[in-house]
């Protein structure tokens, strides 16, 4: 049976207030939902859109409570919230994704063995505790390989690649003598993502599911730089990833999003690299180019509202603005705001540092072609 939707009026707790936050809070005000936020740091992306934010650490148990007591329903906006606060929200308000999905999501390992369970393709790896772990895992994978943090892992962070001859006692120690997960080194020809949504069960006890269209990603310095949709790649490969990222998400009983990343392979095939249950920076496009973004999705799904229409409306290019660029002082945006299709949206940070994601950009073209012309253009604006 339907479990009942919660209604525009109400009020909605994100846990998390960086962008993605933000551009959810906004497509909830939009169709008339009041916000919460979370986030210990003040004047927050979301917190500036939101209706109140709670300034604490998420581990401020009393504070959360509070937080629960005036809001419908909670979701979040990154994973790396601890579970203590999940098992203290759990049982006052909905949850959604549920508090096992962010459990699983938020640690390599965990993620890793569940994909391996479920017999979702992921590139072979090994867990590694201490040095000796190590030097086996690396004989049995071979070199090149990478090695990386089991928790608190996102823009490259916690990941050293493990070259020939390379000096394993060094390494581990780098890497900080604790648990790890060494990965075999993937000569990959894409990397493409899926966002997935999945709603409550419907009157049949069915889960609703949505694929928006996958997007072709290249990333720089480990941080994704542009992602592309529709992704230049066969019709055959977009389909088995959108198949393969509703698997995932029913075998987690995701209720809300699920990002998917994958590499597509030499020899044609799909390998998981990551999991995000909530919006991701390659879904960005959607809030432009879609008939829904993947932020209203985001908020249809976790109130029990019917899914909108992923369609794509018309070719995109998404760029990243990262700090890097107010390095000579503020950009030129009146420069790139005259640039035919481009939708700039920034987040409210107050502080531009190298690597920070500060905003981005969208290009809207019929050819993809000359939505390239005009982000090369975009690009020669911002580094005059």
């Amino acid at each position: 049976m339907r479990t009942r939707a919660i209604l525009p009026g109400a009020t909605i707790g994100c846990l998390g207030g960086g962008q993605l936050g933000r551009m959810f809070a906004l497509a909830a005000r939009k169709m008339g939902y009041r916000v919460h936020t979370v986030d210990p740091t003040p004047d927050s992306p979301t917190g500036q859109v939101s209706d109140r934010e709670y300034t604490v650490a998420f581990d401020d148990i009393p504070t959360l409570l509070e937080f629960a007591a005036g809001v419908d329903v909670v979701t979040y906006e990154f994973e790396n919230i601890p579970v203590a606060a999940l098992d203290a929200l759990a049982p006052k308000v909905p949850l959604r994704p549920g508090r096992d999905v962010l459990y699983i999501t938020q640690n390599r390992r965990r993620e890793k063995e569940f994909l391996k369970k479920q017999g979702i393709p992921v590139a072979p790896f090994r867990i590694v505790e201490d040095e000796a772990a190590l030097r086996e895992a690396v004989a049995a994978l071979g070199q090149p390989c990478v090695l990386k943090t089991a928790d608190f892992g996102y823009d490259g962070k916690g990941q050293q690649k493990i070259e020939m001859d390379a000096d394993l006692a060094a390494i581990w120690r780098a890497h900080g003598d604790r648990a790890g997960v060494l990965e075999a080194w993937i000569p990959f020809t894409a990397e493409l993502s899926v966002v997935v949504a999945r709603g409550l069960p419907d009157a049949d006890g069915a889960n609703p599911v949505q694929a928006f269209p996958p997007t072709l990603n290249a990333h720089e310095h480990h941080i994704l730089a542009t992602s592309v949709a529709p992704a230049p790649l066969a019709a055959s490969i977009l389909a088995r990833a959108q198949s393969i990222a509703a698997d995932i998400a029913g075998k987690l009983d995701v209720v809300g999003l699920l990002a998917v990343e994958f590499f597509l392979t030499r020899r044609g095939e799909l390998l998981v690299n990551e999991l995000a249950p909530r919006p991701h920076n390659s879904g960005h496009y959607s809030f432009d180019a879609c008939v829904t973004s993947q932020f209203e999705q985001q908020l249809r799904a976790v109130c029990g509202l019917p899914l909108g229409d992923p369609r794509l409306l018309t070719p995109v290019i998404m760029r990243n603005l990262l700090g890097d660029l107010w390095a000579r002082g503020e950009p030129d945006w009146p420069g790139l705001l005259a640039l035919p299709g481009l939708r700039l949206h920034l987040y409210g940070k107050s502080e531009p540092r190298p690597g920070r994601k500060m905003g981005h950009y969208c290009v809207l073209n019929e050819s993809l072609d000359r939505a390239w012309e005009i982000d090369a253009e975009a690009q020669r604006i911002l580094r005059r």
